[in-house]
């Protein structure tokens, strides 16, 4: 069940952190933020909610009038068979819209579930609508959002499809690694995963042992080692070279657009 955020929960935000922090820290490595844009983005969103970790923030086939914000934690998107089995297609962490595209698709395509305890914030489509046409400049970044999370599905598909277990994995501990740290959430030597093995397989289209032996893989070269719900990078430069990794799909550079 979700619940209206308080400061009094168990899960809370970082003391003084906004709903949009993870956001516009992203989207400042991309193009300035005006002031005013920053008022009219916390503006749009609505309370913030939490969500326990198992539990579906959205749910496969559902119309929404709302666009979700994740504030903090970590979420899967999902898309599942009448099996039982399943897959995440996409990790959407702290700054990410889940479902931009519901503005104007409207009805969900997959599932969104909580990895970790998890806070949203909800922007109606009406106000996102006027968003867009009041901050034409914030319209542009959120094209370049949608743009951007397609570019994340493809280079996971393919990867999917030709890259080996090693290879996968580096490649997608690298994106987080990346990805995090244009949030502004990462350490310098890694960052926070809390998932279950089960879960990691998952994205990887590998079985729980094949993802233990691959770890331990990563390990023996010493170039990451994810324990405790943390990946250390011990060798960056090799995690990289190991997974072909290269970050221009991400668009982590400030050009401005």
């Amino acid at each position: 069940m979700t619940d209206i955020y308080t400061p009094e929960r168990e899960h809370r935000m970082i003391s003084g952190q906004t709903s949009t922090q993870g956001l516009i820290a992203r989207l400042e490595r991309r193009d300035r933020i005006s002031s005013a844009e920053r008022m009219a983005l916390e503006h749009a969103l609505d309370a913030p909610v939490l969500h326990r970790a198992g539990e579906l923030i959205l749910r496969a086939g559902v119309r929404t009038s709302d666009c979700h914000l994740l504030v903090s934690g970590l979420a899967a998107r999902i898309k599942g068979f009448q099996s039982g089995a399943r897959s995440i297609t996409q990790l959407s962490i702290a700054g990410d819209f889940l479902d931009l595209h519901s503005l104007v698709m409207k009805q969900v395509d997959h599932g969104v579930l909580a990895l970790t305890d998890c806070i949203t914030a909800a922007a109606p489509h009406r106000l996102m609508t006027n968003l867009i046409e009041t901050q034409p400049h914030l319209g542009q970044l959120f094209m370049l959002e949608l743009a951007i999370d397609g570019a994340i599905q493809r280079e996971w598909f393919h990867r999917l499809g030709r890259q080996d277990a090693l290879g996968r994995m580096a490649h997608l501990l690298c994106e987080l690694d990346a990805r995090i740290a244009m949030a502004g959430l990462g350490y310098e030597d890694g960052f926070s995963l809390t998932m279950t093995q089960e879960d990691f397989a998952d994205c990887l289209g590998l079985s729980s042992v094949h993802v233990n032996r691959t770890l331990a893989e990563l390990r023996a070269r010493d170039l990451a080692t994810w324990r405790g719900g943390r990946v250390e990078i011990h060798d960056r430069a090799g995690l990289v070279a190991a997974a072909g990794f290269d970050p221009a799909y991400l668009r982590s550079d400030a050009a401005p657009i």
